[in-house]
């Protein structure tokens, strides 16, 4: 898309040089593709490429795994493989693949698409917003004059293309804490066509032992976290979603009615649930989804396709 109202292109990673009329620019698969009208009715004048920023894409912190909002997709999607060595008490790292995986995209998407990107467009079907929020990931905020707040990813999104941040400020990170990657998790994701825009996205997490959280993405326009101090029984684990989630707060466009959106989430949070109780023949942080055929379990993560569209 050609983006002809661009006036100047400015290296920056300083809150403070941004101006009304200006739009951050780090990958630009969203930007570029919607033009110079994105935003709002008024065009873009400028963007502030953090291009030049620098900023390490992954930091293994010990406490946990820091993202910086410029990583790729391509560098996100090869975090299991970098780390599996040094973390394997980190179940929760068998989820990248399967979120990444559900962007759909092709090759030149995956290698400029980023965390950040993918967080502050807020669609419901962001995968890097279930990844981050089943996780518990906590994400840093820069403001003008030095300033930055931390704001957790599975609140930083409040609707349908609608964020907590404020103009010109910054994401600079999202933080993913050693507890919850060393928690048992499971995945699952629907879509009403092979290899579909998510209809549906679930994440389950079982921490220190039989305590659940339940993260519903895609299905809502923005993520909902629901936590049980015990593993609920099905009949408890229906009644918590018809209490967190309002029949207008379901998703509805053309990837999915909210009622079938309602009805699937119900369906795989009880698939998620069943899983999580199961110790017994299950390996821990098997994660399963609409990605693969009937597989032998050690091949279960391998990527199977080159994903054919953007999501």
């Amino acid at each position: 898309m050609d983006m002809n109202t661009i006036e100047d292109v400015v290296s920056t990673t300083d809150p403070a040089d941004w101006r009304e009329g200006d739009a951050w620019l780090a990958g630009g698969t969203v930007l570029f593709s919607y033009g110079s009208y994105a935003f709002g009715a008024e065009p873009l004048k400028r963007l502030l490429d953090l291009g030049s920023a620098g900023w390490q894409a992954v930091t293994d912190t010990g406490a946990g795994i820091d993202l910086a909002a410029t990583c790729t997709i391509a560098d996100l999607y090869a975090l299991p493989d970098t780390l599996a060595s040094r973390r394997p008490g980190w179940p929760g790292l068998n989820l990248v693949r399967p979120c990444s995986d559900s962007f759909v995209a092709s090759f030149k998407v995956w290698n400029m698409s980023t965390v950040g990107g993918n967080l502050c467009t807020s669609l419901p079907a962001g995968p890097v917003i279930s990844l981050c929020a089943g996780l518990d990931g906590v994400a840093t905020i820069l403001g003008p004059g030095g300033t930055s707040r931390t704001v957790p990813v599975a609140e930083f999104v409040t609707g349908d293309g609608k964020n907590c941040m404020a103009p010109g400020e910054l994401l600079r990170s999202v933080h993913l804490p050693a507890s919850a990657l060393a928690s048992r998790v499971a995945f699952r994701r629907l879509s009403l066509s092979n290899l579909g825009r998510s209809g549906v996205l679930l994440v389950g997490r079982l921490d220190g032992g039989d305590s659940l959280v339940l993260t519903v993405t895609a299905s809502t326009k923005r993520p909902v976290q629901l936590r049980f101090e015990h593993l609920p029984d099905a009949a408890g684990l229906a009644a918590a979603l018809d209490k967190a989630i309002p029949g207008t707060l379901y998703h509805d466009d053309i990837h999915g009615l909210p009622a079938w959106r309602r009805d699937m989430t119900y369906r795989l949070a009880e698939e998620i649930r069943a899983e999580l109780a199961a110790h017994e023949g299950t390996i821990p942080g098997e994660v399963s989804g609409d990605f693969w055929p009937p597989a032998p379990r050690q091949a279960s993560l391998q990527h199977s396709s080159e994903p054919q569209e953007e999501a």
